[in-house]
């Protein structure tokens, strides 16, 4: 009796040690789901040691958001030079544009960032790295801004355009979206009515 006892009381305990460890193993995996960054904010690249980081087309903050063929669309990204040279941004082309123009710093210095931002937006000096000190060299950003030039078709929230980033060591493709309203719009709705929030429903 005791000695069937002693197997019912094992089995039960390797039982809850099998739990215990898929449960522990679930818990990591959501752990490490927490915790990477979403791709939705931005389109990311890489050539040699730079890097670029969230590229969007930036909204229009309008109520008509679409940009029509013609117009002109500027970009945010940030490019991230980990490597012991400065790179140079020579260059930048897309398939749905006519040209671009880059204005302010086309560096991005060894160790350094380079924020791009659209016109009239103040260029961001620091950027705070987690478990970097506040005089890391690498903290220091310059500032630019990347305007897409006579565009060839309709643009909308949601769809992806290919851009190509020339850097002095070589190119950078990426498919960038173009992104959601960084303002609250308050819109006309059929009817007359205004809802806050809502950015034209296309």
């Amino acid at each position: 009796m005791r000695l069937q006892n002693h197997r019912v009381l094992g089995s039960a305990v390797l039982g809850l040690g099998a739990a215990m460890a898929i449960a522990g193993c679930g818990a990591g995996q959501i752990t490490q789901t927490d915790s990477q960054k979403s791709g939705v904010l931005g389109a990311g690249a890489q050539k040699g040691p730079v890097s670029v980081r969230n590229a969007v087309v930036v909204n229009r903050n309008s109520c008509d958001q679409a940009y029509t063929p013609g117009m002109d669309a500027p970009l945010s990204a940030q490019f991230a030079n980990t490597g012991g040279a400065d790179v140079q941004l020579l260059s930048v082309t897309s398939e749905v544009a006519t040209g671009a123009v880059i204005e302010g710093s086309k560096v991005v210095p060894a160790g350094h960032k380079l924020q791009i931002d659209e016109p009239g937006r103040p260029g961001v000096q620091q950027v705070s790295e987690p478990g970097a000190s506040s005089s890391s060299q690498d903290q220091q950003v310059g500032h630019a801004t990347i305007t897409l030039q006579g565009l060839k078709r309709v643009l909308w929230p949601g769809q992806t355009i290919k851009v190509t980033f020339n850097f002095s060591n070589g190119a950078a493709p990426a498919s960038i979206p173009i992104g959601e309203p960084s303002v609250q719009l308050k819109c006309d709705v059929p009817g007359g009515e205004a809802k806050e929030g809502e950015s034209g429903g296309h």
